[in-house]
């Protein structure tokens, strides 16, 4: 079966975390999937690029999940969720899935 890429799976849980949190109305439920998401993510980063990508790949996750709370206020929740999401997404395949493939 052939593995979902890690800037997926990272952009999947800032999309999916704030979507969970957003409809469900239960904002612990949506870190519950952007953690999940994050693990998934990291694990695969650690195995395919190294600890020091996955560090700072990971340090990038929850920056941008920061960062998407003050942007949010000045585009709006979704750009700025999308925005971040799209950056983490690039970020990873730049530093560990483009060289995995």
């Amino acid at each position: 079966m052939a593995k979902v890429p890690a800037a997926a799976v990272a952009a999947g849980g800032l999309v999916g975390g704030f979507a969970v949190a957003r409809w469900t109305k239960k904002r612990p439920l949506g870190g519950v999937v952007l953690a999940a998401a994050g693990v998934a993510a990291a694990q695969q980063w650690r195995q395919s690029s190294g600890g020091r990508t996955a560090a700072a790949l990971s340090a990038a996750y929850i920056v941008a999940f920061a960062g998407s709370h003050p942007l949010a206020k000045k585009v709006g929740a979704w750009p700025a969720v999308f925005g971040v999401a799209g950056g983490v997404g690039l970020a990873s395949w730049v530093l560990a899935d483009r060289r995995a493939a």
